[in-house]
């Protein structure tokens, strides 16, 4: 604030926050950009933040039926493994979610242990893609909040087909 004569003036500065790629400007100064404050949120966080941390895409069918890009995911989705060591074409059913580990355990997943038995390998649910959804009345509630807030936004946004009628 300048003061000079009864004329008083407001000088904004941008605030700055600190990423790996050096100084950026930040959207919200309420919000820490320290990487230690983050780690310590994301690695305390407690479950209801951890269901929705734990979201996964939808396949491109999912994507186009719902109008809905990710969903949290949960017990009996089927979905796709898209990266890592386990990746690959087959499509099975998620047996548990583990949030504590921020992994999901997939029906055919296994891996043997030194004594014999078979224990299920933990996946992270950013690496697996939903190819079905297991509905209830809740989730398609949710589905058709997500789909009715996608309309609006992409109200003023042009596709390809609007251009090609345009021209």
């Amino acid at each position: 604030m300048i003061s000079n004569n009864s004329i008083t003036c407001y000088i904004l500065f941008p605030v700055y926050g600190h990423s790996k790629q050096g100084l950026t400007m930040k959207f919200n100064k309420m919000v820490t950009s320290s990487r230690r404050k983050n780690r310590q949120r994301h690695f305390n966080a407690p479950s209801h933040i951890r269901r929705k941390m734990m979201s996964s895409p939808l396949s491109k069918e999912l994507r186009q039926k719902y109008n809905v890009r990710s969903m949290p995911i949960r017990k009996d989705d089927e979905v796709q493994v898209v990266r890592g060591h386990y990746k690959g074409q087959q499509v099975g059913k998620i047996v548990q979610v583990y949030r504590k580990k921020f992994v999901v355990y997939i029906e055919r997943i296994q891996r043997e242990k030194a004594n014999g038995a078979s224990v299920h390998v933990g996946i992270h649910p950013s690496k697996v893609v939903i190819v079905k959804l297991k509905i209830d009345k809740d989730r398609k509630r949710i589905l058709d909040r997500k789909a009715r807030s996608r309309q609006i936004t992409d109200k003023g946004k042009h596709t390809e087909e609007s251009v090609a009628m345009e021209s």
